[in-house]
Parts: C-alpha cells; sequence; structure tokens
C-alpha cells in the first residue's frame, strides 16, 4: 500500500520496453539523433504547434532553467508560496538564474489568487533599481495539494502577466493527471491561455527519467539550448530519454496512465470519506488525497504496511485539526492498485 508519492513507481512495461528497443546500435548525440528527432514531431503534434523541446534530468532542473530563459538582474519570479519551486528545490531557480529571487504570493490551496498577484507584481515598478524588477510568474498545474487551475484561471493569471509584459511558467510536474482531469488538450491548457514556457513531466507518470522543457516562445531558443549546456543538463545519449517519450506517447498511454492514478485516488477519497477514523481534508481533483487522522491512527496503518506522509497545513485551508491529528498526503500512480486501495479501506474503516 504504497501512496508516499507517485515518484515512487517503478517505470511503467512499456516504458522499459522502449528503452530497451533503442539499447543497441548507434545514433547521433546530443539531442540529433533520428529518434530525437521524431520525439520532437511528437511533441509539436501534442501541442498543435511548432514547439522547441529540451530534454533534462529532473524537474527542478526543468522549472530552473525554464525560469533562467527570462532571467533579468534584479529579477523576481513570483509564485504561490508553497509551490515546489520556492518550498522544495534548495534555491535551484535562484542559483542557475545567478541571484534573482522567488516571491511568494498567497492563494487557497496551492493556487495562485490572482488579485494577490496583480498587487504583488505592482509593488515592483520595472524602472527602479533599488527593489528589483518583475521577471516571470510560475503556476503549477497541477498543484503541490493536488487543486487544478482552470482554463479559466490560467488565462486569468495569463492576462495579468501579460499586462506586467511577464512571460508566464507552468510547472507540469504532473501535467498530464492535470489534463486528463479537466478532459482538455495540451494546446488548450497552455499556449492557448497564454503560457509561454512549460515544465513538462514524464516522470510521476510512468517514465524512468524523463522531464522536457516545452518552449512556445521560440524566439529564446537558441539561448536556452547554451543554458541547457551550461546546466550540465544536455544529454550525449538522449535517445534513452527520447525513447521513453516515444513509448510514453504511444497510443496515449501517458493519458492512460495519468487517468488511471486519477481514478485510484478517487477511490481512495471515497474510502476515507466513509471511514470513521478519518476524513477528506478536501475533495482531491487529480492524484493527490489529503487526509485528517489521528496521529495514533495513522501510525497504526503504517506499521500495517501503509506509505504515506504528514503534510503541512497549507494556505487557506480553513478545516480543523485537533491536537492529535494532523494532515496526511497520499499520492496514487500508474502502479496503484484496487486492491492495494482496498485493503488500505479496510484499515481505516473501524
Amino acid at each position: 500500500m504504497n501512496f508516499a508519492s507517485d515518484n515512487w513507481a517503478g517505470a511503467h512495461p512499456s516504458i522499459a520496453a522502449g528503452l530497451s528497443a533503442h539499447a543497441g546500435g548507434f545514433s547521433t548525440a546530443y539531442g540529433d539523433g533520428a529518434l530525437d528527432q521524431a520525439v520532437y514531431q511528437s511533441f509539436n503534434e501534442i501541442f498543435e504547434r511548432e514547439v522547441a523541446v529540451f530534454f533534462v534530468a529532473t524537474g527542478t532542473a526543468a522549472n530552473s532553467l525554464s525560469l533562467t530563459a527570462y532571467n533579468k538582474s534584479g529579477g523576481i519570479s513570483f509564485c504561490q508560496r508553497e509551490s515546489h519551486v520556492i518550498e522544495d528545490e534548495c534555491g535551484a531557480p535562484e542559483y542557475f538564474t545567478g541571484g534573482s529571487r522567488l516571491y511568494p504570493v498567497d492563494g487557497a490551496l496551492g493556487k495562485i489568487d490572482p488579485n494577490n498577484l496583480d498587487r504583488a507584481v505592482g509593488r515592483f515598478a520595472p524602472e527602479i533599481v533599488h527593489s528589483g524588477r518583475p521577471m516571470a510568474v510560475s503556476i503549477t498545474q497541477s498543484t503541490e495539494v493536488g487543486t487544478i487551475y482552470t482554463l479559466n484561471e490560467i488565462a486569468r493569471i495569463s492576462a495579468i502577466a501579460k499586462h506586467h509584459k511577464l512571460p508566464l511558467h507552468m510547472d507540469g510536474a504532473r501535467f498530464a493527471n492535470a489534463l486528463v482531469a479537466l478532459e482538455t488538450t495540451p494546446a488548450e491548457m497552455t499556449w492557448k491561455r497564454g503560457v509561454d514556457i512549460l515544465s513538462f513531466g514524464g516522470t510521476k507518470n510512468g517514465c524512468w527519467c524523463a522531464e522536457a522543457i516545452v518552449l512556445f516562445d521560440l524566439d529564446r531558443a537558441r539561448e536556452l539550448a547554451f543554458l541547457r549546456k551550461r546546466a550540465a543538463q544536455l544529454f550525449s545519449k538522449s535517445r534513452f530519454v527520447a525513447a521513453q517519450f516515444e513509448a510514453y506517447f504511444k497510443d496515449d498511454l501517458w493519458l492512460e496512465t495519468a487517468r488511471h492514478a486519477n481514478v485510484t485516488a478517487a477511490r481512495l477519497a471515497a474510502l476515507i470519506e466513509n471511514s470513521p477514523s478519518a476524513r477528506l481534508a478536501w475533495l482531491p481533483q487529480a492524484n493527490e488525497v489529503f487526509a485528517v487522522m489521528k496521529k495514533a491512527e495513522a501510525e497504526r496503518v503504517q506499521l500495517a504496511g501503509a506509505a504515506f506522509y504528514d503534510w503541512h497545513k497549507p494556505h487557506g485551508f480553513d478545516g480543523h485539526i485537533g491536537e492529535d491529528e494532523a494532515l496526511y498526503r497520499f499520492v496514487t500512480s500508474f502502479a496503484t492498485t484496487a486492491e492495494e486501495v482496498d485493503r488500505f479501506g479496510q484499515l481505516v474503516a473501524g
């Protein structure tokens, strides 16, 4: 019963088979091979336009280099105060940019509040050197607490960013989970709503190690190529990242795995909701479930074989958590089975 994180899951068998299929022979290095080129074209087709694609090793690298692509001296990037980019990346964006900073913006349950964003950006006049100048806006889809920006919400944040002449970055570590939950298309959830650059994650959704920066602002592509190289993120044998994405996209596997994770999360949430010893903190929208449980009960369930983490109370959560209780996070993946979800349900059934 492993609900610790979707990046604890292994590789989907089709992804592993794709790697094996391309293990032999020779191919042009550094992203210029035939397989790399074919996968770049797949990204174009998925996003319904020409995009520039840069394979990287981790989501942190994707986020950091995406913001670095728009770097300015004294630059400030605005993000939700509990987003991964500001809370869980050890200052990597500031490191890669050589000193820009991340500015936290309030918003309930993982999402930037547009009014707060407008006020936050407005505090920094770009012509005044003392305080720094706005550089970018970053949103996470789906968020760190399993919520999802609607298409209209993305468009509204984009409009604010564009009003201030700022690019919009999307951290899509769980891009596919949000996409299938909204029942929309990659184009509709990104550039058609004003997203300029995307961290496209595959690792949490069945890949072995496959992340990409998808750049819609093609004028930045040449500069980003040099930034990636200097950041030690240019793979010589990039065909092995391409092989993963080839299998990932084939027959819409990536959408199938994301739907499975979301469905098992909903199944888990229903069991928690009906449990006398746990309650949902808020309704899940993708593949992360958050519940309030008594600490002793959580420990009992963990000792019985369930893996999950305690979690900090997010901004905007107004539910009650007693002294003997805590908030816990459960994450499902392509590898989560209905049987292990039901086994957990039996443990918390009382």
